[in-house]
């Protein structure tokens, strides 16, 4: 039986003189490893690419992480310094895919920006520098280029009873890393909440009924796949899900 296949949204970046849309491998290897699935990387060319006849085509998505933000025009918001920086081809594709694989029932996996894109895409609202605002504490990434400084588990969460999150970890708290300036302000309708951090900032969210798994977390799991419990059991369950809906579609 072949693998199933993922479909991973990328950034837009200029280096090298080349445009480049591209993901960490991080993401890669725990679809591939963590997941058991095929990742397939797709470019940010907006209406130029059949996004519904491609989503026939995979069995799961994964919506990644980025330094990026989603552009507030997205979400009824003034753009300012404090959004930035964005990558607005990401935008252009990444809300169509939210409404197009939620429409077919795939699979999502939704981490940090991408489960704000989620947020967005279904009519929620996101706040910035939450670390300003009262009563919340700092949730970036330490000023340090070490990956293993920028993704070192930094608080706990605690998870809602009986929900997709607390059935995949079978835990009601655990602990996670933390690289974000943005959070959920506003919870779009349809999305109700998994995990939220000590200071209220939703950290994890669902679809209630959905036809399908669909989970968004805030932090980043996929760096942590292999030694790290709850995060490999997030990846086994999207492996899980997706084979599932293979199976379904054949």
């Amino acid at each position: 039986m072949s693998l199933p296949i993922a479909l991973i949204s990328t950034d837009v970046r200029v280096a090298d003189g080349y445009r480049w849309h591209a993901t960490p491998q991080t993401y890669l290897d725990a679809v591939r490893e963590g997941a058991g699935v095929i990742p397939l990387c797709l470019p940010n060319f907006g209406n130029d690419v059949d996004l519904g006849g491609l989503l026939d085509r995979v069995d799961g998505v994964v919506m990644t992480g980025s330094r990026s933000n989603v552009h507030p025009s997205h979400y009824g918001a003034t753009a300012s310094p404090l959004h930035e920086p964005f990558d607005e081809d990401r935008d252009r594709m990444s809300i169509e895919l939210v409404h197009k694989s939620l429409a077919k029932g795939l699979p999502m996996l939704c981490i940090c920006r991408g489960m704000q894109e989620l947020n967005v895409a279904l009519g929620g609202t996101l706040a910035t520098e939450i670390q300003d605002l009262p009563g919340r504490m700092d949730h970036r990434a330490p000023p340090d280029d070490a990956q293993e400084a920028r993704f070192a588990i930094r608080h706990p969460v605690e998870v809602r009873p009986g929900g997709l999150l607390h059935r995949i970890v079978r835990s009601g708290l655990i602990d996670v890393n933390s690289l974000h300036r943005q959070a959920i302000d506003r919870l779009a309708p349809g999305l109700q909440v998994e995990a939220t951090a000590a200071d209220g900032t939703i950290e994890a969210v669902s679809i209630g009924d959905p036809p399908s798994f669909v989970l968004g977390v805030q932090w980043h799991p996929e760096y942590w796949f292999r030694p790290d419990a709850s995060s490999a059991a997030i990846f086994a369950a999207f492996g899980d899900a997706v084979r599932g809906f293979m199976a379904r579609k054949a």
